[in-house]
């Protein structure tokens, strides 16, 4: 089996500060639509880039990176199971995520 077009690893644990003001949940999501990782794509490494605008950006022009749609959407499913699962870990739900991408 090949290696997937779009690769990046998991964010670590959620850095929440606690406090009564702040939900954990709300947090997360805030924290993960901005989750910094090394995204690598047909083996170029983009360094230390926003995970998501960058998956928003592939599903926009997969052209542009030099994969299929069938790639950015298979990228964006990564990033939705990956960030998906620390979400639902501080009470949050995988779908909020999904409505971020149609916004």
């Amino acid at each position: 089996m090949s290696s997937p077009a779009v690769e990046f690893s998991g964010p670590k644990k959620i850095p929440y500060p606690g406090g009564c003001v702040l939900e954990p949940a709300p947090y997360a999501l805030e924290y993960l639509l901005m989750w910094p990782a090394d995204v690598t794509v047909n083996g170029k490494v983009y360094a230390n880039c926003k995970v998501f605008p960058f998956i928003r950006d592939l599903l926009a022009d997969p052209a542009k990176y030099g994969i299929t749609a069938q790639d950015a959407q298979a990228a964006r499913e990564r990033y939705l199971n990956l960030a998906g699962q620390a979400l639902e870990a501080e009470g949050g739900q995988r779908e909020w995520l999904e409505r971020e991408f149609g916004r």
